[in-house]
Formats: structure tokens, sequence, C-alpha cells
């Protein structure tokens, strides 16, 4: 690792000294600065929800103008969402599921808005374009592995024309912007999103859990034994390396060692536990129950909510967190018969949604909701036409989601297919028994790009961050966000 992007570890040390003492004794204002310091100015923050497994985006957002409900309900059928029971998004004629209904205000307030159609491209094709290119046997015009589950991972989370691809956008954009601190993953996912050629993702567990360096545990540094361990490798690590691969692992280890020291007091504060954190705990009071958040999403937003808070007071200007909800793999009870708001897409949504708005209203309550932008992710959509099992199929494009009073809501962004079985936009137009796969009019990288622009990424750190972008790029940049 060459961490000269990165603080060093005496300045590490020194403005994460004292974290336990400001939030033990109540006196985190030290720390948790107020947003219009002047380390906070200019503080940018994108937080990626992946949803894992495919969600799926035409009955996350529907159409509500009568032909193209008419064209939803006809294939959709069992699956389709009454109209009535949609929540109406202002500006467009598209209503949300029922299940994101605490998501309702942001929308209303034009503080979210959908991007269509978004998905891995190898370079920009129509259905024409694509259809000769496979005739041709030419298997460079779709993404590796259109349809499996972790290679189209693997495209989302390296923003990469190829599976092969081992650092991820996140990691790339972290290097490229010098944002400080290298990309923060809560849970257990985003470490090849997080991952650079100078430095990898800094992994958190939720609220309420020590943490600790690798290969250690709580009970392990509380032991004679384990603390000596701990002091033996601190001085291994401070010893004079003899070649730059050595020097580069001591550099990530001791970056790894100091994180853990510096944040495991503010990592393990639960809500109503800091005062300093009381805006915060507000905003969370509706996902507490039994002395904790009860939703593995609310767990993650709460620990990028308390980050995001003490940004100012640790001088970071940039901040890139990675989160993840699985379970969209839905080929079977995506619905309940007769209860839209029953079944597993429904329980998704509902946790997703939740989880988003309390993080949003802790970011208006601390001053940074301007500065805070949320989005999706997702392996691929869903197969317009459901299957047998009241379920999906694997797709391609599909409806990801942004959200922040920095968004440029009420309206959508990019291209909506067209919802017709083997039309202009489904690639199973030469199938016998076309199932609904749109062909991408989006791609990743120029939704992510968006995302950067914002953050102040010029086109020389594009480049860094996104080497395929100028393969895939259209000629109207999208705009959900202001450069």
């Amino acid at each position: 690792m060459n961490p000269q992007h990165l603080l060093s570890r005496r300045q590490w040390l020194r403005r994460v000294a004292g974290f336990g003492a400001a939030l033990g004794g109540g006196a985190g204002a030290s720390l948790l600065l107020p947003a219009s310091s002047v380390q906070a100015a200019d503080y940018r923050a994108l937080v990626c929800v992946f949803q894992y497994g495919g969600n799926d985006g035409l009955n996350t957002i529907v159409p509500t103008d009568d032909a193209r409900y008419a064209a939803y309900a006809a294939v959709r059928g069992e699956l389709a969402l009454p109209r009535e029971r949609l929540i109406a998004v202002p500006g467009t004629d598209f209503g949300l599921h029922p299940a994101l209904s605490s998501l309702a205000t942001m929308f209303a307030e034009r503080r979210a808005a959908p991007v269509w159609n978004v998905g891995p491209m190898r370079r920009r094709l129509d259905l024409a374009g694509l259809r000769a290119a496979i005739l041709a046997g030419d298997a460079s015009a779709v993404p590796d592995n259109l349809f499996s589950h972790s290679d189209q991972q693997v495209l989302w989370e390296t923003a990469g024309a190829s599976t092969l691809d081992r650092t991820g956008w996140g990691g790339r954009a972290s290097q490229a912007l010098a944002t400080t601190w290298p990309v923060m993953a809560i849970g257990d996912a985003g470490l090849r999103f997080g991952l650079s050629s100078q430095s990898g993702a800094v992994v958190l567990p939720g609220p309420g859990t020590d943490l600790v360096p690798a290969g250690f545990s709580t009970a392990d540094l509380a032991t004679a034994a384990g603390a000596a361990r701990r002091d033996a490798l601190a001085a291994m690590y401070a010893a004079p390396g003899d070649s730059a691969l050595a020097d580069a692992f001591v550099a990530g280890q001791q970056q790894a060692f100091d994180m853990a020291s510096g944040l495991a007091s503010l990592v393990k504060v639960q809500p109503g536990q800091a005062s300093a954190l009381a805006a915060v705990d507000a905003a969370f009071a509706p996902l507490v129950a039994n002395g904790g958040i009860q939703t593995s999403m609310g767990q993650q937003f709460y620990q990028v909510a308390k980050m995001v808070a003490a940004s100012a007071g640790l001088g970071v200007r940039r901040q890139i967190f990675f989160t993840s909800q699985h379970g969209y793999d839905t080929h079977r009870g995506q619905i309940a018969r007769g209860d839209v708001l029953a079944g597993d897409h429904a329980r998704l949504l509902t946790e997703f949604g939740d989880a988003v708005a309390a993080l949003h209203r802790a970011m208006a309550a601390i001053g940074l909701d301007g500065a805070v932008t949320t989005f999706t992710h997702s392996d691929f959509g869903r197969t317009f036409r459901p299957n047998r099992s009241l379920g999906t199929d694997h797709a391609w494009g599909n409806t990801q989601l942004v959200f922040g009073s920095s968004v440029l809501g009420g309206r959508g962004w990019g291209l909506h297919p067209q919802l017709q079985l083997a039309g202009p936009d489904d690639i199973d137009a030469l199938a016998t028994e076309p199932a609904g796969r749109w062909l991408p009019t989006t791609a990743v990288e120029e939704y992510v790009a968006t995302l950067l622009r914002w953050c102040g990424a010029d086109s020389s750190q594009l480049a860094q961050a996104l080497p395929n972008l100028s393969a895939v790029s259209g000629s109207s940049p999208l705009g959900f966000l202001p450069a």
C-alpha cells in the first residue's frame, strides 16, 4: 500500500484520540462538530445499498398512466400491484410499491428519483446491433455470464468490462478523489467494491459490537497473552522494512490496528448511549425496539450516520460507504396471494425504505442532508413475465433509486423500457416464449459517473475510477445530481 492519500499514522491517532472519553462522557461535541464547520463545508458522502439477488424494479416503481399500467397488469397477472395501492410520485406517471410508504415524503419533496433501465455493458448496442453481434458469434457484445448472480455482482461492484477485474469502483474512486479514508463497508459484503491498488475496505460490524483487528477477539485482547501478541505485532510493524511489498503490508496492518483502536467506541454505541448523538438517535427511534435497532439495514445505516456525524471532527471531506441487503432472488413467493404488502419482496422493501428514511432524517437533523446521497445497486432486473411460482426470474436492465436533498427529483432519469414482450427493449424478442428482459439503455459507469461528478471528480479522476466509461457513455449525460 502506498498510503499517501490516507492519514499518516500520527495524524490518525491524533484525530481519533479521546473518542472513547468523548462519547462515554457525553462531551462528543469535541468530535461531532456542527455541519457549518470549515471542515464540513465541502463534505460529500456516497452510501451504496447493494440489493443482492436482483431486485424486481418493475414492481418497485410502476407506471400509473392508463396505457402503460394496462400493459404492465396484463403481463404481470397475479404479481401486478393494484394501481390504487401505489404511492404517487409527484411530477411523474409512476407510483411506488406500497411497502415503500416511509419514502413517500422524500419523493414528494423531490429528494428522490428513479434511474431507468441501468445495467452492465461492454459497449453501447441497440437491439438490432445486439442481435447481429450474437448471430456473428461476437461474445464481447454482452457482459460475462449475463444471468449469473456472482458474475453480475462483480460487474456492478467493479463497474468494469470484465468479471476478472479485481478492484472495485468504490476503491478506485476513493483513491482518485484522495478521500483520506478508504471505503467503509458495514456488514458482510463490499470487500471487492472497496478494493483499490492502494487499500482495501474498512469493514465495520453493527452497533453494540466490538471492533477489533482481524485475528483477534475482545476476549483475546483482555488476556495477557492476547495483549502480548498485539504488542509484538505492533512492534514488528514499526520495524523498518526491506521491500516495497513488506512496507505496503505493514502500512495496511498499522492502519487496521489504528482504526480499530480509534473507532471502537463510536462503532459500539447503540441508540441512547451517547448524548452527542441525540439527533441521530431521534431519527432512528422508529426502528428501535428492546434496546436496539431490529433490522440489518437499520443497523448498517445507523453506523453510517454515526460516521458521517463524526466526519467534521476527523477532518474527512469525502466518504464512500457500502451497505447490503440480501434476499432479492425472488423466484417464488415474491408476493402473498391477495396481499401486496405480504411476501418476500414487500418485506425487503419495507426494511430498505425504513432505513433510508431514517438515515436522511438523521442527516437533516445534523445539517448534512444535502451532503449525503444514497443509491442502489442490484445484480440485475427481473423478468417482466412472472413464473409459475408467484416469482420472477433473472433479467438484465433494472431501475435504480437515488436519495438525498441534492437529488433532482420530480422525474425519472434515463429511458424507461417499453413494457412489451418481444418489443424493442426485450432481448428475448427471438425466443419462443419471451419473458421480458430489458436491454439496458444506461450503463453502470454512466450512473456511477453522475455520483462521482457530484463528489467533485474531474475527467481524469473519472477515467481513473471508471476506465470503461468512454466505451459505454451515451450522448446525453445523466443529471440526477448537480455536477
